[in-house]
């Protein structure tokens, strides 16, 4: 595809994730990056000549000097709806990275403010577009492994978060749980449908964090499947695999480097995909999006999929703090914009 007919891109934020994205937009067929901006300016024009484009010091910079046609932001979510909301009145779509916002009423508003401005929203959720979870998916949906009863799956690896912005509550929103939890709500979403209500378990803090480090999710769906998530920055489980999949037929697991199932009388797993591969997983986000706001395909993940993971987690948060089951909220486009967001401290203890 000549470079002149992709989707124009700006992007927010210079940070580590949008080192990925750079790169991503390399690969992409459907769009290009032609503007970075950060209240780093010089983080911002060291990543913009990395990528051949402009640099700017703040989003207002980089809609006065660039031209795009939609917006990447990779800013940390507390700003999310702030930076949002003035692109997308302005009629400019936005993908805004994951968490969309830090509680729902926030998310409501971004929504309100595509409305009114004419612009798609969508949240970028890579493993909705991660090949070997695709064809996962597709499997089960063909029952391949019967009917569903049981769903696992871990996100746990040692990081150092003392010194990172994702563990500072007014900025992320919370700890593990929003950060790497938004992921495990999505994915849950994307094979099963909406969950219903959960439960949410603390582990011991072991980084010392205003926030936790480590945590367990039970969940059920609307459909009656149990799921549970592993979460955690201070254990690494050793599994070659983060989603686990049990039938009434058989098991199918999706791994990092091997994505196999195995149905009931087969003495041999049957492998179906090659591993996690991040970068395919970004181009291929960009590629949908771009596709979707010029209205070639739908969007992989509509914006009631989006606030419908901020609901769950902040239905999660809330369920952490009681110690007991919680109630998911069903979506909704429009709830009354002064309903007041949960206390701080819901995501910061228990």
């Amino acid at each position: 595809m000549i470079d002149a007919l992709k989707l124009r891109f700006g992007m927010l934020g210079a940070g580590a994730i949008a080192q990925t994205y750079v790169r991503a937009f390399a690969r992409s067929s459907a769009a290009r990056l032609v503007a970075i901006a950060d209240t780093n300016r010089e983080a911002a024009t060291a990543l913009a000549a990395k990528a051949g484009c402009a640099g700017f010091g703040s989003h207002e910079e980089l809609a006065v000097g660039s031209e795009c046609d939609a917006v990447l932001v990779c800013t940390p979510p507390s700003t999310h709806p702030e930076i949002c909301n003035w692109f997308l009145r302005r009629g400019l779509h936005v993908l805004c990275e994951k968490p969309l916002a830090i509680d729902s009423e926030s998310a409501v508003q971004m929504l309100e403010a595509a409305r009114d401005g004419g612009a798609h929203l969508t949240m970028a959720s890579k493993f909705r577009y991660a090949t070997d979870v695709v064809r996962a998916r597709a499997l089960v949906q063909q029952g391949i492994v019967g009917e569903v009863v049981l769903f696992e799956n871990t996100f746990t690896s040692y990081v150092d978060m003392t010194q990172r912005w994702n563990s500072h509550p007014p900025t992320s929103g919370g700890g593990v749980l929003i950060d790497n939890g938004t992921h495990s709500v999505d994915i849950i979403r994307y094979f099963l449908g909406p969950i219903a209500d959960l439960q949410v378990i603390e582990g011991k803090r072991l980084q010392a964090l205003p926030v936790e480090d480590t945590v367990r999710v039970f969940a059920r769906t609307v459909d009656g499947v149990m799921a549970s998530v592993d979460l955690s920055w201070s254990i690494h489980k050793i599994s070659p695999s983060y989603i686990c999949i049990y039938g009434s037929a058989g098991t199918l697991q999706v791994g990092w480097q091997e994505s196999k199932y195995r149905l009931q009388g087969d003495t041999e797993w049957t492998v179906f995909g090659h591993g996690y591969d991040k970068l395919q997983a970004f181009s291929s986000q960009l590629d949908n999006v771009a596709r979707a706001i010029r209205g070639e395909e739908p969007f992989v993940i509509e914006s009631a999929d989006a606030l419908a993971s901020v609901n769950v987690i902040e239905a999660a948060y809330q369920s952490l703090c009681r110690n007991g089951w919680r109630r998911v909220d069903r979506p909704a486009q429009s709830r009354p914009t002064n309903r007041l967001a949960p206390a701080p401290l819901a995501r910061t203890s228990r």
